[in-house]
């Protein structure tokens, strides 16, 4: 974080890297996620001293959730993801189900 950031954005820093870990990412890619994302709203803020044109215009970072990050929904999760996430959720019959039916039964369908 840069110095002077103010008590908000390191808050925010902290919960993006943690959440960033939480999804798998490396505690290295963890923190470039969040300074990327802190510096952007920082910029749209105008709490930072320059800003690219990119950063004050369109979504921000909060707001797009990941968009374009290269993860999509949930058409793109693996079996074992969502196998993991009927798990979690306590899904009875998911040892014998399929992909198509994992993604059915998380749906709610």
């Amino acid at each position: 974080m840069p110095r002077g950031s103010s008590s908000k954005r390191e808050r925010q820093y902290e919960h993006i890297k943690e959440s960033a870990e939480q999804r798998g990412e490396s505690t290295k890619r963890a923190k470039e996620i969040a300074a990327r994302t802190v510096n952007k709203e920082r910029a749209r803020s105008g709490e930072a001293g320059s800003a690219s044109k990119s950063s004050t215009q369109g979504k921000s970072a909060s707001r797009r959730g990941g968009e374009r990050s290269g993860k999509g929904g949930s058409d793109d999760r693996t079996y074992d993801e969502l196998y993991a996430e009927a798990k979690r959720r306590d899904i009875h019959g998911r040892s014998s189900m399929n992909k198509a039916e994992l993604k059915r039964s998380l749906s709610g369908s």
